[in-house]
């Protein structure tokens, strides 16, 4: 891809995380805060019915993209049988009336099971759509359909406010509803001429039953990575309240700002990393990368340790222990973002069972942390939990990668991730006593990055002092 093209795809994801980073902390202040964390239970119910209903026929799809003569046949292919799975398994929960939202909301209420049911469909759908724009390199329609529904939900819940509608949990979900099904319907105005064609086509079975032979198998890593990433929700649903589950909520939402960084880095380090492998110059690049990563995940650490403080600013009182859950939570963008550097390996060298294995061991971790943790400590035992079982996936993932490609220097990335993970979890459990000892550990990790990475960053601020000078110049 071209840089104007890899900009039109991050518009997407940082403005997503930007606007999520609004969304949450305004409707803290004209909603309940078990009905946030209510919302969390949705989200994770999406997420997990996407990755569960699509068979792994989506990764099918992008894999045959380029290579299918007729592209909307394959869009059918790929999207019709989970489709139909999901159809009959919504109506079968619905036929128990309130039953799916008392499981998600303890409010067993059959119109918001309805509700549930629609976002389960129309998410599903987008997913598919949003494919057909990505693998077309359609930056742009891909990024505002990203945007749009984020705005959609803000003014939905700015015209609440004016109007004075009742801050219910019926119009809460309400509002998220309509936006994810407004994104749904703008990815189908987008992708008209693709899935109209679609419909049309013949569905060949021996074809499908080969993509379902490809995708199937990568069900059990995406399971374990979505296991690694929301089982804190549902912990914290079963062992502890939806109050502690709304303030985790809004401290993941906090820690979203890290996220972009993760975002980003997405989209330009694959395309990128491969292409420096094919050409034999990827070690050494790699580990240049690799530092510049690592020094900006331990400056994430620092700075959330130092100004956490900040976030209760945005927040009603009962939020007040989002300013030591925040910083646990940043582990989970960045420690992945800094994976993403260490793993190519295994990329290159096309052993993604080894990716799998790395995350289920990681989910494992997860699972035990979450079991110990919550009873005890509530959202902040879910925080350190996720960030502690990050770190390992981190190194597993490093590991793994140096056994089938090539050894890499991880001796000063073990030592400074593990300074600040152990930094983070005593922060969230224990900050609130420590106080001005915690200040002290931070400065301290800050001043001594400032020592390790000089060279990074004075070719950083050599580098815009040049740019700054051409613009001048010109």
């Amino acid at each position: 891809m071209t840089p104007k093209q890899i900009a039109a795809f991050a518009i997407g994801p940082i403005g997503g995380a930007v606007l999520g980073l609004i969304s949450l902390p305004v409707i803290t202040w004209f909603f309940s805060q078990e009905d946030v964390g209510r919302m969390a239970m949705l989200q994770v119910t999406l997420g997990f019915s996407i990755l569960l209903f699509s068979l792994g026929l989506d990764q099918s799809y992008v894999r045959e993209f380029h290579e299918a003569e007729n592209k909307p046949a394959l869009l059918k292919r790929a999207m019709l049988p989970g489709l139909i799975l999901l159809l009959i398994t919504v109506l079968v929960l619905l036929s128990f009336g309130g039953s799916l939202a008392d499981w998600l909301f303890d409010v067993p209420h059959w119109h918001l099971s309805v509700l549930v049911g629609l976002a389960l469909m129309v998410s599903y759908i987008s997913r598919f759509l949003s494919l057909v724009l990505r693998m077309n390199e359609r930056g742009l329609a891909f990024s505002m359909s990203q945007l749009l529904p984020k705005l959609l939900l803000l003014a939905i819940i700015g015209s609440y406010v004016a109007i004075g509608v009742d801050k219910s949990l019926t119009n809460l979900v309400l509002a998220n509803v309509t936006s994810i099904t407004f994104v749904c319907a703008i990815y189908g105005w987008n992708t008209r001429a693709e899935w109209l064609a679609g419909i049309s086509s013949k569905l060949d079975i021996n074809q499908l039953k080969s993509m379902l032979q490809f995708g199937m198998p990568l069900i059990l890593g995406g399971l374990a990575f979505w296991g690694l990433t929301a089982i804190d929700k549902v912990f914290l649903r079963t062992l502890a309240s939806f109050e502690e589950l709304g303030v985790y909520s809004i401290a993941v939402s906090f820690a979203g700002a890290a996220a972009i960084l993760q975002s980003v880095f997405s989209v330009v380090w694959a395309p990128t990393v491969y292409k420096w492998a094919s050409t034999g110059q990827g070690l050494e690049k790699v580990h240049k990368v690799s530092r510049y990563i690592l020094a900006l995940v331990v400056l994430g650490f620092s700075l959330a340790g130092l100004l956490s403080w900040t976030v209760t600013l945005f927040l009603p009182a009962n939020y007040a222990a989002v300013q030591w859950i925040v910083v646990s939570c940043i582990g989970f963008p960045l420690l992945y973002t800094l994976s993403e550097t260490t793993v190519v390996g295994i990329g290159i060298s096309r052993r993604s069972s080894f990716s799998m294995l790395a995350a289920g061991i990681a989910f494992a971790v997860n699972l035990a942390g979450n079991w110990w943790l919550i009873p005890i400590y509530g959202a902040a035992g879910a925080a350190v939990s996720t960030c502690v079982s990050f770190w390992v996936f981190f190194v597993l993932r490093t590991e793994f990668s140096i056994y089938v490609w090539k050894s890499i220097p991880r001796v000063l990335m073990y030592t400074y991730t593990m300074i600040s993970v152990s930094g983070a979890v005593v922060f969230t459990l224990w900050g609130e006593v420590l106080g001005c000892w915690m200040v002290g550990f931070w400065v301290l990790v800050l001043g001594s990055w400032v020592v390790i990475f000089r060279g990074e960053v004075r070719e950083v601020i050599g580098f815009f002092r040049n740019k700054v000078s051409r613009w001048v110049r010109q």
